[in-house]
């Protein structure tokens, strides 16, 4: 939004009146609880998907009772703002955050808009696991009567079984309707010869593909003409397969429409599955193996197939790497987490499209047991590769698949410790994608001894560097304490009579741990000649800018 939009917003915003269930105004002076924000959040969700708005807000920095405008100092740090929506996201169900948080001024005083999305159709918005509500302006729980509202609305819409009236069976694709006969025998094998006997209207009302004969809208998707697409209009069958270069550059792409049954093997066939050769390491690793396996490929691209939100009239993307598959739908993630699949390892309780994940597994293309994603976790697992990466958005999911080796020190830690439990894995897994971990993962890594480190900068713990003979990355791994370094600093100091900073950043940057990033290396320098400077007074300062140097002072 324009600033100007923004102001019209605003101005609509207060013109409402005091009692709305959907804008809330908060003075937030001085700051304001991250816990009773979190309940607001969950509260304006819900409440902006049972009145079946775009989105509800949240204003800080104007009184609620006179609409005065305040002033308010929450998070000043414009980069602190935005990292409120992760710290949010980690908290909600389905990792549901702020839309937009938009900074504006009025008569010098700061306003802070925040855009909260509805609630995604049949999962409330929970905070901390608990649900929350407005009763005109007062927040309260969640009450059962609208919580069943919400989560009956994706029990009384599945977009996937609607009927199309004009469409008839010369609508569907003859070789889709084979494979389809192929694929039911397969998953079937003790009907194989009853299938033979069976008309396609009979096949297909078993399979459920149709409803009495009926031709829905999975029938379009699964089985139907591509010039039949238009029965499903405004929503789209199309899965779009681009090839890009290592600097992310299209090199080449290619898109597939309906029936699906026939085109997820031509985008099967279009990703280049090469050999990958592993390092050899005494008998550790094979020599080579495909990138990716075949199981995981398919699996992937059917779980978007069959989650897709097709409301939202969109293609599914498969974006292929020079060493990663990258593939996305449009939707929720109905489970919440992907740590929720994983723990549980059980049907999920819903679908979005119910009717089309049943006709898929009859069809033997997806695996409705609960056990799909596990099994494409532990296929990543038994390679040693990273594990699948999972990016959810409020309607969208972005499924990354890594086709190589990432960091050896995990791979031999999953090669010597063959007991470790996926869920450990996945926390393993954070370790090496430098990813945050939270406190609880942090004890239980710590406790088995495989990492080392401190937060947020974790690495493979020595006793696995000394066992894959990788002590020397080790070494280079952990840090000194801070008086090494300041002994450095004065050795140098006291050989030369001064020194720049550039000529210290020389001496200290290749000594610290490789676990820090350039500028944590920087950062760490400059603070390091702070303590000696105002703290130790062991050295001085002397000029500015460039031109500045450093001295050893009378103490030293």
């Amino acid at each position: 939004m324009t600033e100007r939009e923004l102001k019209n917003r605003l101005e609509k915003l207060l013109n409402l009146p005091a009692e709305n269930e959907v804008v809330e105004f908060k003075e937030a002076k001085n700051g304001y609880d991250f816990n009773k924000l979190g309940k607001y959040f969950s509260a304006l969700s819900n409440e902006a998907n049972l009145k079946n708005i775009e989105n509800a807000w949240l204003i800080f920095g104007i009184k609620d009772s006179n609409r005065e405008f305040v002033n308010t100092a929450f998070r000043k740090n414009r980069a602190k703002l935005d990292s409120l929506k992760g710290e949010i996201a980690n908290q909600t169900s389905n990792n549901i955050t702020f839309i937009e948080i938009y900074e504006l001024y009025e008569d010098g005083k700061r306003v802070l808009m925040f855009r909260i999305p509805p609630a995604t159709k049949g999962i409330p918005t929970s905070w901390k696991g608990h649900w929350y509500a407005r009763h005109g302006e007062e927040l309260v729980s969640l009450s059962i009567e609208k919580l069943e509202r919400i989560r009956n609305q994706i029990q009384n819409e599945d977009w996937s079984a609607k009927i199309i009236s004009t469409a008839t069976l010369n609508d569907l694709e003859p070789k889709a309707v084979l494979k389809a006969r192929e694929n039911y025998a397969k998953k079937f094998p003790d009907k194989a010869d009853e299938i033979n006997s069976w008309d396609d209207i009979t096949f297909l009302n078993k399979a459920k593909v149709t409803i009495k004969g009926k031709i829905t809208n999975t029938a379009i998707l699964l089985l139907g003409k591509e010039e039949a697409e238009h029965f499903i209009n405004p929503s789209v069958a199309k899965i779009r397969w681009i090839l890009k270069d290592r600097d992310g550059n299209e090199k080449d792409y290619q898109i597939f429409g309906n029936p699906f049954i026939l085109s997820i093997e031509e985008v099967y066939a279009k990703i280049r599955n090469l050999k990958y050769r592993y390092l050899k390491d005494e008998t550790l690793f094979p020599e080579e193996v495909l990138q990716y396996e075949p199981f995981v490929i398919r699996e992937a691209l059917n779980n978007c197939i069959a989650h897709q939100d097709y409301s939202l009239n969109s293609r599914i993307n498969v974006v292929e790497m020079e060493d990663a598959l990258i593939f996305s739908n449009r939707g929720s993630f109905i489970p919440g987490t992907i740590e929720n699949v994983i723990k549980n390892d059980a049907p999920e309780e819903r679908y979005r499209n119910t009717f089309l994940v049943s006709a898929m597994f009859n069809l033997n293309m997806v695996d409705t047991i609960g056990s799909g994603i596990r099994k494409m976790y532990n296929f990543q697992r038994k390679r040693f590769f990273p594990l699948p990466e999972y990016e959810i958005e409020h309607d969208r999911i972005v499924v990354t698949i890594t086709g190589k080796v990432l960091d050896l020190e995990y791979a031999r830690t999953l090669a010597r410790n063959p007991n470790l439990t996926l869920e450990e894995i996945m926390m393993l897994d954070k370790v090496q994608k430098k990813k945050e971990l939270l406190s609880d993962e942090i004890s239980i890594l710590k406790k088995k001894k495989l990492i080392e480190g401190r937060k947020p900068n974790f690495f493979v713990a020595k006793s696995v560097a000394d066992v894959t003979n990788e002590k020397a990355k080790y070494i280079r791994n952990i840090a000194f304490d801070n008086d090494h370094y300041k002994k450095m600093v004065l050795a140098l100091i006291k050989k030369y009579g001064q020194a720049t900073r550039e000529e210290i950043d020389d001496l200290l940057i290749e000594k610290l741990s490789d676990v820090l990033s350039s500028e944590q290396k920087r950062n760490k320098i400059r603070n390091l000649l702070y303590t000696m400077h105002k703290k130790d007074n062991t050295l001085e300062y002397i000029g500015s800018g460039s031109k500045s140097i450093w001295k050893a002072t009378s103490n030293t």
